[in-house]
């Protein structure tokens, strides 16, 4: 086990033309939401009392932002997107901040079209293989996708409007969920997960406090900020920890209390990476279900992500 101290973070602000500025040794606060749900993750990000020129020059040039966090041996990315804003303020005389509010894979969500006739005989595969070549101009390439079916479509297959409207289509064929994560498009299966080692959380190796079961259907975990724990990935918990839900008598409740895994894995929803490199805050807030465990009748778990 990687001893779990010396927290470090790398904050990388880019221009277009990949010329980057690093602000790693400033004071640096994030949060940090990802899902596995089509609606871009986010970041926003706020550093502390750099140069009026810098500032400056940051509001003007750059257009992307990277952040990396983490222990020695185990930092790696937990964002990368476009910015979307950038605001200069004071928090008190003496201190100034410039946050950064982020998205990934934003530009391909809102401006992504697609316009192209798959001739007969095209497969899923083939309908993947378009949306790709669509989101390319915007940097998203391939990431996770399960095994494509073999099924030939007997007719020719028009796909014309918003990428993420067909990219909805496909999943919901696969029974899939689909989200941009590091500028790579990953499509999961919704009762499966992303190929890779479990993350094992115990007292021992970072987890705070005790895993508690949610009546929405998730079970909230909360460790030290852990990059290798992201949507789609596979967390393994001691079941005994688990603290069962209070379920509510009230008429017009709907308790609905999530399983446990026999062997105690489990897959990640959400992610919340909350992080202070001068402070306290150094987290990761997750929400799981049981490996098979479906969840609630509408998969109505996005309080987690957005809260």
């Amino acid at each position: 086990m990687t001893a779990q101290w010396l927290r470090q973070v790398s904050l990388i602000v880019a221009d277009d033309a990949g010329n980057g500025l690093d602000l790693s040794q400033m004071r640096v606060r994030f949060t940090v939401t990802r899902g596995d749900i089509r609606t871009p993750h986010s970041a926003v990000i706020r550093v502390n009392n750099l140069a009026a020129k810098t500032a400056q020059r940051i509001e003007k040039e750059f257009t992307r932002v990277q952040l990396q966090a983490g222990y020695p041996g185990t930092m790696s990315s937990i964002f990368q997107g476009e910015i979307v804003q950038k605001r200069v303020g004071r928090e008190d005389p003496l201190s100034t901040y410039l946050d950064v509010v982020a998205a990934d894979g934003d530009q391909a969500f809102n401006f992504g079209v697609i316009n192209t006739t798959l001739a007969a005989g095209w497969t899923q595969q083939d309908v993947y293989q378009a949306l790709l070549k669509a989101m390319k101009p915007y940097g998203i390439v391939a990431g996770f996708a399960p095994p494509f079916p073999s099924v030939q479509g007997a007719r020719g297959k028009p796909m014309f409007g918003m990428v993420r409207d067909q990219l909805q289509i496909l999943a919901q064929a696969l029974n899939s969920s689909w989200y941009v994560q590091d500028g790579k498009l990953n499509i999961v299966p919704l009762y499966g997960y992303i190929d890779g080692d479990a993350t094992v959380l115990t007292s021992k190796t970072g987890m705070v406090g005790m895993p508690q079961k949610n009546l929405n259907g998730g079970i909230g975990v909360r460790c030290l900020l852990n990059p290798a724990i992201a949507p789609g990935r596979l967390i393994q918990l001691d079941n005994a920890s688990i603290q069962d839900a209070a379920i509510s008598v009230d008429y017009t409740a709907i308790n609905f209390v999530p399983e446990t895994d026999a062997d105690g894995f489990y897959r990640v929803l959400a992610v919340n990476h909350i992080g202070d490199t001068r402070g306290q805050e150094w987290y990761s807030e997750i929400v799981c279900l049981a490996r098979d465990d479906p969840g609630p009748p509408n998969a109505a778990l996005l309080g987690f992500v957005n809260g």
